[in-house]
């Protein structure tokens, strides 16, 4: 079941010692899942996202009697939206330049109140109890999130960026899994190829179980030269992976192939510890202010 926000759950509330200005985040996915502070909403009816997140925010406020700051990804009209919103449930979109503190000390405030880790834990037990849907959902947020404080080359952006992707394997999307396994590799191949190689496996995992002709070929090809750059550099010492780079040649050479059976290349991706925006990421809008969704008026009542 998916979690509901409500000011009684502790794990909601920020860490004892958090700026007095507490920041949130929510997001927003293409199919309308609603994920405030690391929790999917009960939505219920037809409510719309941006009320669920408004009343989610007021309830904090409302818990700590202080003006709460939230940062909301809303992938459905790809647009980044900062709202600052107040106890009597009266809100308002600012621009990113009024939202203090700037920079890394706002970047480090969000995880000390909310970390991260914490979030990755909540997703694995999600798909431990194969709840697919809302582990997918956390994830994503999770590594939106992350992308937009830190850049898509942190570690904690890629471990989300796997997770994310392993998840999207186990419900059977082998295109987003590929997608986004793919991305994790390309950035290890830039910036640490020693590290490459294992995210080179999962990608090529997600692959070999596509059908999608076209994305066959052409994903198929980024593979095989990334396998032919790791072989050059003397990197591909385990047989498993020399075996996965000739599979990549095979199949492009004679078409595409589905391959069935689980393939283990994936399962070290979903751990709790351990760039420019990528093609997979859609650039988001710039925040501005005004935005009528989610601007509120003091009068207007949140029960």
């Amino acid at each position: 079941m998916p979690h509901s926000l409500t000011p009684r759950d502790t794990g909601n509330l920020p860490a004892i010692g958090a700026p007095p200005l507490i920041r949130l985040d929510a997001y927003v996915a293409e199919d309308g899942s609603t994920v405030v502070n690391g929790h999917l909403l009960e939505m219920g009816g037809t409510r719309p996202p941006n009320e669920a997140i408004l009343d989610a925010v007021a309830m904090f406020a409302r818990t700590l009697g202080a003006p709460v700051a939230a940062t909301v990804i809303d992938r459905s009209v790809r647009q980044v939206a900062r709202l600052r919103v107040y106890p009597d449930g009266s809100s308002r979109t600012i621009a990113e330049e009024e939202d203090l503190p700037p920079g890394h000390e706002r970047t480090t405030a969000e995880e000390e109140a909310f970390p991260p880790l914490a979030r990755v834990e909540r997703i694995i037990q999600h798909a431990r109890r194969e709840e697919l849907h809302a582990a997918f959902v956390l994830a994503g947020a999770l590594r939106e999130h992350l992308t937009l404080r830190r850049g898509a080359e942190d570690e904690l952006s890629l471990e989300a960026r796997a997770i994310e992707a392993y998840i999207a394997y186990l419900r059977g999307d082998y295109m987003t899994s590929t997608a986004l396994a793919l991305t994790v590799a390309r950035i290890r191949c830039r910036t640490d190829l020693k590290r490459a190689v294992p995210e080179v496996a999962r990608a090529t995992a997600a692959w070999q179980r596509m059908r999608e002709e076209g994305q066959i070929t052409t994903r198929g090809r980024e593979l095989l030269h990334m396998w032919e750059r790791l072989s050059a550099e003397g990197l591909l010492r385990e047989p498993s992976h020399q075996a996965m780079a000739q599979a990549v040649r095979s199949r492009i050479e004679r078409g595409s192939q589905y391959v069935e059976g689980r393939n283990p290349a994936f399962a070290p991706a979903l751990t709790a510890t351990q760039v420019p925006a990528t093609p997979e990421d859609e650039p988001l809008r710039p925040t501005r202010r005004g935005l009528r969704r989610f601007t509120r008026r003091p009068a207007r009542s949140d029960d």
